[in-house]
């Protein structure tokens, strides 16, 4: 028992010092291989010593033997063999010392020739000089190969029990480089068992000495075989599909799964592991990449001047960064929020982006404040983002979304006519489609005022300002999404707080919204309301044990789903659009166009401008009440306003 516990304590105390001690110094390597090379020739003297009965007596031994010494480390300095970590080594090291003994070899039997036909005796013998060769080249090849199996095999293996198992999905040189990167991994996370591939001819294959597996199977059934706990995909071959059918089998089994981009760096084995990361919630959405008609969007923004209002929140931002790749003559990005904005302002600074960008902290509730801003700079575009947005935060505070969504919608709006701006594109929601609470109808009161102002002016001014409005659903990783909420809750342990098992969303990401605004307001004539696809609708619940799984933890049992109720004027499910609306298809197979009943100008005018006096005198109940006078179709959910319906 006591030997047992001191070799164990040995043992430890020796890998510990072995890891604290780091790497060699280059010039201890260069020491080891000119030793080597020492060694090699005196092997090759003995040998010789033994086969022919003499030597060229041109030079002495130490001579003979020193000139060659002196031409290997002339290579090993032109090639820095010495260079690289040997515990690290590779298939470059091994040519490296190939090119470097081999160009020894070139230069040593010339010189013996030239001596020859200079003074008509050689130095070497020609057999010694190959021999020489290939015993400095083996012995300098096997040293690195020892080296390399003492650390993967004897001090690395202490700590192979806590590795994960895992298997590379991928049989190609970019597997191998992820194979071969994990192996030299510091920390390391992983221990490869095998490598999976669809291809049924390499089954009986091997790579690094770990088998092939053919991916006959569901492929839980074939890692848990093989007792792996962890699958990473470096197959690039693979479509969305497959690559999302695997994930969803892997998650269902409690198996982790990691992603990896195309290697193109080979030797910097250290970045590749950097690469190796969870699949993000947003890889597995079911939706095709966008592609944007460039040409139309670059006709709207190049050389134009454009301003964007909430340009410091998530969607406003991704909007300033997608109109800057269309090289902009001026941006004027406008907020409220002074840190975000300035934040932002600083990483376009950073970006170096050859446009000039004007920053203004501005409240689109304040008309004179935001008429500065028109006044001075005129813009041709105006892109309409800032709005409040969380449903419960409006449901108990009506007058706030009246003054922003709408009425600040109507300064902009009416600024926009008075500077001649060519058009104003409209961030709009799908939850102002027959809304169920107070955020979605101030927003589609926003709607129909925009929709209605653009009919009045094209009827007296073929140019006025083109009026268009997007409409979208929820955004992944957005401020106040889902996403971002449950990642913090999963981060801090749990709970995930759910309001109810059923509810369904539709999503998409920031950059995919955005990229969809920018393509709707190059397409739009004016007056029109886009829709987008949105893809598949996503069950929340099921959203929330997805991203569970991809943390690496069991849903219900180590993270716990918690439902807490509706909150009030949510929906189970959301749309896209009224009862009474149908769509129309555009160019872009991802836009739709909305066909909502024409608005009468003069009532809408007249309804909002009494809604803006209620909402700056009267209560609560009064303002909704009057809201929904004004959008019949708007009937709350869950709330105390469903008194007024």
């Amino acid at each position: 028992m006591k030997n047992n516990l001191l070799s164990k304590t040995l043992q430890a105390l020796f890998t510990n010092r072995v890891h604290s001690f780091g790497y060699l110094p280059r010039w201890i390597i260069f020491c080891i291989d000119i030793t080597i090379i020492v060694f090699a020739n005196f092997l090759t003297y003995i040998m010789l010593s033994n086969l022919v009965p003499r030597f060229y007596d041109t030079f002495g031994v130490f001579e003979r033997y020193s000139i060659i010494v002196f031409v290997n480390i002339i290579f090993f300095i032109f090639y820095r063999t010495y260079a690289g970590i040997i515990r690290h080594s590779s298939f470059i090291d091994a040519v490296k010392l190939l090119f470097s003994t081999f160009s020894s070899l070139v230069v040593l039997i010339g010189f013996n020739y030239t001596y020859y036909f200079i003074y008509g005796k050689k130095i070497y013998l020609f057999p010694g000089l190959i021999l020489s060769f290939v015993l400095s080249f083996t012995i300098l090849f096997f040293f690195r190969i020892i080296v390399k199996f003492i650390f993967e095999n004897f001090i690395n293996s202490t700590d192979s029990k806590k590795l994960t198992p895992t298997i590379v999905y991928g049989s190609d040189a970019n597997a191998i480089a992820v194979a071969n990167a994990i192996k030299t991994e510091s920390p390391a996370r992983f221990k490869v068992v095998g490598f999976m591939d669809n291809s049924k001819s390499n089954k009986s294959k091997s790579i690094l000495g770990l088998p092939i597996l053919y991916n006959s199977k569901k492929t839980s059934v074939i890692m848990r075989s093989y007792r792996a706990k962890a699958l990473i995909i470096a197959e690039k071959s693979l479509s969305k599909d497959e690559k999302l059918s695997i994930i969803d089998d892997c998650l269902a089994h409690n198996l982790k799964v990691y992603t990896i981009p195309i290697i193109t760096n080979w030797e910097n084995e250290k970045e590749i592991s950097k690469q190796i990361k969870s699949f993000q919630i947003e890889d597995l959405l079911e939706r095709k990449p966008i592609v944007l008609d460039n040409k139309l969007v670059s006709s709207q923004l190049s050389n134009k001047t454009v301003l964007i209002t909430g340009a410091a929140g998530s969607i406003g931002s991704e909007i300033v960064w997608q109109v800057l790749e269309f090289n902009p003559k001026r941006l004027i990005i406008i907020d409220q929020a002074e840190t975000p904005l300035h934040h932002l302002s600083l990483e376009i600074e950073k970006s170096q982006k050859k446009v000039k960008v004007f920053t203004v902290i501005s409240d689109i509730r304040n008309k004179s404040s935001v008429e500065r801003v028109f006044e001075k700079h005129k813009p041709d575009v105006v892109f309409h983002a800032a709005a409040y947005k969380h449903v419960p935060l409006m449901e108990d505070n009506p007058c706030q979304a009246i003054y922003t969504n709408v009425l600040g919608t109507k300064n902009i709006a009416d600024l926009a006519v008075q500077y001649g701006a060519k058009k104003f594109v409209m961030v709009s929601t799908d939850k102002a489609v027959n809304p169920s609470n107070v955020m979605g109808a101030s927003k589609r009161i926003a709607e129909k005022y925009v929709q209605s102002l653009h009919y009045k002016h094209i009827l007296e001014n073929e140019d006025a300002t083109k009026f268009i409005t997007t409409r979208f659903g929820n955004v992944l990783g957005s401020n106040g999404s889902v996403v971002p909420l449950f990642k913090k809750q999963i981060e801090n342990g749990g709970p995930i707080t759910i309001t109810h098992p059923e509810i369904i969303r539709y999503f998409m990401t920031i950059p995919e919204a955005c990229q969809l605004v920018l393509e709707a307001g190059g397409m739009g004539k004016g007056g029109e309301i886009y829709i987008f696809d949105m893809g598949k609708p996503v069950k929340i619940i099921d959203l929330a044990k997805k991203m569970i799984q991809l943390a690496g933890y069991e849903p219900d049992k180590e993270i716990e789903i918690k439902i807490i109720g509706l909150r009030p004027g949510e929906k189970l499910f959301e749309e896209l659009l009224n009862d009474t609306s149908k769509t129309l298809p555009t160019h872009h197979e991802k836009i739709m166009i909305a066909q909502e009943e024409e608005e009468d100008f003069t009532q809408i005018i007249e309804d909002i401008n009494e809604l803006i006096q209620i909402a700056l005198s009267k209560e609560e109940v009064e303002i909704v009440q009057y809201m929904k006078r004004i959008v019949p179709e708007y009937k709350s959910l869950n709330s105390t306003y469903e008194l007024l319906d």
